[in-house]
């Protein structure tokens, strides 16, 4: 019965987890779609930086919890494509 209780908060904490990931997800589109707006061209360079960040933070965090790709591919905001451009932004970087 102690194991049973273990595993439903290990899947808790890891639901937790994913969630956390999603919103990361949400303020990296939003992030994406602000540099977009003609409006605010001004504040670029900083949209910029906080965009990078947060992509930062969300791979330091997939590795972190050792999220795999079957689980990124659940969740609704995640685009594929978008993450595999970032690491290979991150590739070149390097």
């Amino acid at each position: 019965m102690g194991q049973g209780s273990h595993r439903g908060a290990k899947t808790f904490r890891r639901r937790r987890a994913l969630e956390f990931l999603e919103r990361l997800y949400v303020k990296r589109a939003t992030l994406k779609q602000q540099l977009q707006t003609p409006e605010l061209q001004s504040i670029h360079p900083v949209l910029t930086g906080e965009l990078k960040a947060i992509e930062m933070v969300m791979n330091e965090f997939i590795q972190l919890f050792d999220i795999h790709e079957e689980e990124l591919k659940m969740m609704p905001m995640s685009n594929n494509t978008d993450e595999a451009q970032g690491k290979e932004d991150q590739n070149e970087e390097k």
